[in-house]
């Protein structure tokens, strides 16, 4: 669950987040208080979930091959076509 948590941002700081005092639980309870500490894009295939940071990491659980250029939000190439 920690995983998933942004670190970069107000609730985390305020709350003291980093401490290991919190359980998965009460992480999640956060999370669902303040949605901006979930690190996103969580995605959900037949292969598997994953947090898919950098972007390219979904190449990795789609159940077919990715047709056609794929390029992040920068602008950077990951797959031509």
């Amino acid at each position: 669950v920690r995983a998933l948590l942004r670190k970069n941002v107000e609730p985390y700081e305020e709350l003291g987040l980093a401490e290991d005092k919190f359980t998965d639980d009460e992480l999640i309870d956060f999370m669902l208080q303040y949605p901006i500490l979930i690190n996103r894009p969580i995605v959900v295939t037949p292969l598997g979930t994953r947090l898919c940071r950098p972007s390219e990491v979904v190449l990795d659980i789609l159940p077919d091959a990715q047709k056609g250029a794929f390029a992040k939000e920068d602008g950077e190439k990951v797959v031509d076509e």
